[in-house]
């Protein structure tokens, strides 16, 4: 199966699913979950993502969106590199 999303109609509305490796269940833990929604406000606000509904399972999210002024697939793209970024602790730098 594809893993890449096919959006035929760049302005259309649509139903995603994403899951965390290995079915993990992150979204239980309060900061986790904050991270994830504060992720979508972000697109929200910034990337004109409009978000219809949304639910957060304890491994998994479901999604109803549209890209307003924007690629679905590019706007997914930033939306998961936006949330893994600001969860993955950079290490420090050499001159720390």
């Amino acid at each position: 199966m594809s893993r890449k999303y096919k959006f035929h109609n760049k302005e259309g509305l649509y139903f995603v699913s994403f899951a965390v490796v290995y079915w993990i269940d992150v979204f239980t833990r309060e900061e986790y979950f904050a991270l994830l929604t504060e992720s979508l406000d972000y697109c929200r606000k910034n990337k004109g993502m409009e978000i219809y509904a949304w639910c957060i399972m304890p491994s998994h999210v479901h999604l109803i969106f549209r890209a307003k002024d924007n690629n679905p697939s590019a706007l997914l793209k930033e939306l998961k590199t936006y949330t893994s970024k600001q969860n993955i602790p950079l290490p420090p730098s050499k001159g720390d």
